[in-house]
């Protein structure tokens, strides 16, 4: 059981599944905006533009309802609707991705830092003592055993 439990907190300790989750809580939020910005600034205007219509409330009746059958109605609106919102989350998305995409392409064109310079005259002559130091402390450290 032990074993079990250890190789499970390895899988979900793993660094790509913490990112995932990270990844997928992110986008439900960014969805939750994106559907908000969708219903509540675009499709105002958007039915004002159409005469007020509001997409939702089209549909047809294909068969009445008759006693305790309800009635059969092709809501095509509400798939307009849903159609349109998928446009506009794909269109943000491109967008937020585009972006990131710049964002990226100028820290890449960025100049690399310069090299370091090269060492002076005296920092060599201070490396090649501190070298030969470390020669003689090895042959005496060798010489003592």
């Amino acid at each position: 059981m032990k074993k079990f439990l250890q190789e499970f907190k390895e899988f979900a300790m793993r660094g790509n599944m913490v990112d995932m989750a990270v990844g997928i809580i992110i986008g439900a939020a960014f969805g939750k905006i994106v559907s908000s910005l969708v219903s509540d600034i675009i499709m105002p205007p958007l039915g004002l533009l159409v005469g007020g219509v509001d997409f939702t409330d089209l549909a047809i009746t294909l068969k009445q309802a008759t006693g305790d059958d309800p009635a059969v109605v092709l809501r095509y609106g509400a798939f307009l609707q849903t159609v349109l919102d998928f446009l506009i989350v794909a269109f943000a998305i491109f967008l937020m991705v585009k972006g990131i995409n710049s964002l990226r392409r100028k820290q890449a064109e960025q100049p690399a830092p310069a090299a370091p310079p090269a060492p002076t005259a005296e920092e060599k002559l201070l490396t090649e003592i501190r070298d030969l130091l470390k020669q003689e402390t090895a042959r005496d450290a060798a010489s003592d055993r």
